[in-house]
Order: C-alpha cells, then structure tokens, then sequence
C-alpha cells in the first residue's frame, strides 16, 4: 500500500490546472444508463472512482470506457445485468447514483447498499423514500437494495434533509418518469446543475437546478450527447490552500471562481490575498495566516469537503480557529492525526477547537478518508522534517496525480511504497 513521504518547508509557487470534478462526473456516467445512445464525456479525471465506476458499468453489459486525454465514452445499448455487486459498491458510495438511472430504463435494480470513506452515515432513505414515491417497489434484501417498477411516475417529492445523490438519483429517474417530478428541499451544488445540463442535453426536460426546487417533465425516451463536466471546485480550494499554508503563491487555472465563494471568503478572512479571474484564482500569501471559523453547510455554504483542509491551515495560524461540521458526524478524525504533527485541537462533539501553534513537525500518519488525506498532505507541506501520508489510497480516489502537481509547484514530496502490514 503506497505512501506519500513529503519533507516539508517549501514555499510553493506557479501555476496548476483544475481537473474535472469527481462529483460532477460520477453521476454523468451513471446517466448514460438512461439511454440507448453514446454519451461523450470530457475533462473527466483520471481517479479510481471514475475507473470503479466504468468498472460497475461493464459489470452490466455497458460498454464504458477512458478513450484517454480526459475522454470517456459511454454505450448502455448493450445493457444486460441491472446489478451493482458488493464487490464493487462497497469501495464508493456513489454507487448508489446507479439506482434510479436503471430502475427508469429497465425497470428493475439490484444495487448492494454502499460503502466507501467512513465518515459517517450517509443514508440511503432519501434515495428510496423519493422513488416509491414514483411507483417503484423496493425492498432490502441480503445487502441489496432491491426496485422494481413499471414506468414511474411523476410525483412531488420533499427531502427531509438535503442531500446531493438524493437528488441526483431522483432527478436521473424523473427523466424518464410519466408526468412532472417535483423534488423540494434539492441540493443546490453546481455538480447537480452540471448533472442537469448534461441530462438536458440529452433531451430531458429539467428546471431549476441550482434552487431549492427542482422540476423534471418525464421524456419517453433519452438520445446521446456530449458533455464537458465542470472543473473541480473541491481540487482548486485545495490547492488554494496549498499556497497559503506554505505561504506561497499558486494559481489555479482553468476553474470556476464562482463556485468558491464561501472558501475563497474565509480564505481572505485568513489574510491571504486572493485574485480572481473568469477561469482563475490565485493565494498569495507572505505571512503566518489568522484563525477562523468554519461552520460547514450545504452549497451555497461553506462546504463540508474543504473543512479538513481549513483545519490544516487554522492548525498553523495566528489565533483559535472554531470548526462545526454539520454535515457529517464522523469527520473529524484527522484531527487526531494532525495532533500527531503537533496540532493544537481538541474536539467537543461536532464541534472542533484549534489553537494555531508557530510551527508542525514532521511524524507519520494515516489518512482516514479522502479529504483527511488532503489536510494530512496540506500539513505535511508545512511542517518542519519528513511527514509519511500513509494509506493515499483515499486520496486517489478524489485527486488526479496530486503528487505530481506538487511537485510542480515546488513541493518535495514523492509516492513510496507503505509501511508492511
């Protein structure tokens, strides 16, 4: 199992472009199940879930494959197995958006209840709850979530919370639905609106995503399109960051500022000096940050995947920085490995309190999820010494050749083979 070992002290500085979003291409794949028709997608990024995904596809009959340079083509005409196996489901929760796609077309689904990062319950209600809703019949079954149905209906749907593949799921299954879906309480986040454009180019009749309501007018049937998925706002507030806790100075280009509002916000708070341009933001920063706050939310809120990597800043800042995650209950177990590094944190339920110390030192530790991994890389930038970031296979689920773009920007940090287990 590979490691990063990085020596830390380097002041980053240059320029690194944006990939594709890994939470906007995971469901515009899925979507390729709603039709006969070759759906072209680019700027999709070279990650493993993307390669679990495609992987989950073929499983079915579906011809999915990475034609290289960002480049994924995917034929569902070949559609034979409506089944997402545990073997698969069980390294990445958006498993799930497979769901409705195929209980629309083909009128049955058997998709293993998901697995993926540990941090925290991410129910599978809200998915089921909103197609019965629509007609379907659905049981759980041996670890299976188990959907039958004829065609599905319009219906109006309330989630009870907000949640992002909710709502994809539902809108996904809406476009082939009889009749008009409503879903009130709908993520807002520009993934779901990139979701939505690439479904409405495929011929589905969708309104309001990027509101609270989202109105979908089921279609007979879907065609093929091609689609540009949006560059990935969760890997540019990372790299922001990566230039301010260095105090550096990186621009990432070939993104959208608007979608990073809330980080960029904070990231002045901080004292960073941020520029943007219409496809670039820039951190420059030349001295020890100040603490803030962090009250995590669902878009257009300060998100949830960008609190581990403000945790990492604030552990290095002038001042006592206050974290509340809301959305998950699990996420703050990286908070105990940035201890390790020296840290200053203590932790009161979903609550996280952060006294910024002068400086980290470098110690191994273990990544826990996804953005965890990326807190741990930011710290280990900075820290003084050689800090091992063990277990990234996390972070290459979520980060295209991170390493790589590093190193780019100055960084001293190489892949290496882990620790025996």
């Amino acid at each position: 199992m590979d490691q990063f070992r990085i020596t830390g002290g380097r002041r980053l500085e240059g320029e690194v472009r944006a990939s594709g979003a890994k939470n906007a291409a995971l469901p515009i794949i899925a979507a390729g199940l709603l039709t006969d028709r070759p759906l072209v997608l680019r700027n999709v990024p070279d990650l493993h879930d993307v390669k679990t995904m495609l992987r989950l596809l073929a499983r079915m009959g579906v011809s999915a494959t990475a034609a290289g340079g960002g480049e994924v083509r995917v034929d569902a005409s070949g559609l034979a197995e409506a089944v997402a196996p545990y073997e698969l489901v069980k390294t990445m929760r958006a498993s799930i958006l497979v769901l409705g796609p195929l209980l629309a077309r083909h009128g049955e689904a058997r998709v293993s209840l998901p697995g993926g990062c540990a941090i925290g319950a991410r129910p599978v209600n809200l998915h089921v709850a909103g197609l019965e809703a629509m007609g379907a019949r659905i049981s759980i079954e041996g670890g299976y979530i188990h959907a039958t149905a004829g065609r599905l209906a319009g219906a109006r749907i309330v989630q009870d919370t907000v949640s992002v593949t909710g709502t994809e799921n539902l809108m996904m299954a809406a476009t082939l639905a009889s009749g008009r879906t409503v879903i009130e309480n709908a993520a807002r986040e520009p993934e779901v609106v990139d979701l939505a454009a690439c479904l409405t180019a495929m011929g589905a009749q969708v309104a309001g995503a990027g509101t609270d309501t989202i109105v979908v007018e089921g279609r007979e049937r879907l065609g093929g399109c091609e689609h540009r998925v949006l560059p990935d706002r969760i890997e540019t507030g990372t790299f922001l960051v990566a230039g301010a806790i260095t105090r550096g100075c990186v621009r990432i280009t070939g993104t959208e500022p608007a979608h990073l509002d809330a980080v960029i916000a904070k990231l002045r708070e901080a004292g960073v000096r941020v520029g943007v341009g219409p496809d670039w933001i820039e951190a420059d920063m030349k001295a020890r940050p100040r603490a803030v706050d962090i009250r995590t939310a669902p878009h257009p809120g300060f998100p949830t995947d960008m609190q581990a990597q403000l945790a990492a800043l604030d552990a290095v800042s002038d001042g006592v920085g206050t974290i509340i995650e809301t959305i998950f209950e699990n996420r703050f177990m990286h908070m105990l490995e940035l201890r390790r590094l020296g840290a200053d944190v203590r932790i009161e339920g979903h609550t996280a309190v952060i006294h910024g110390v002068p400086r980290l030192s470098g110690a191994p530790v273990m990544a826990t999820d996804l953005r965890a991994s990326a807190s741990l890389v930011l710290a280990g930038l900075v820290a003084q010494g050689t800090t091992d970031v063990q277990r990234i296979y996390h972070i290459d689920r979520g980060y295209e050749h991170i390493e790589e773009k590093l190193r780019g920007l100055g960084a001293d940090i190489r892949r290496m083979p882990g620790p025996a287990t």
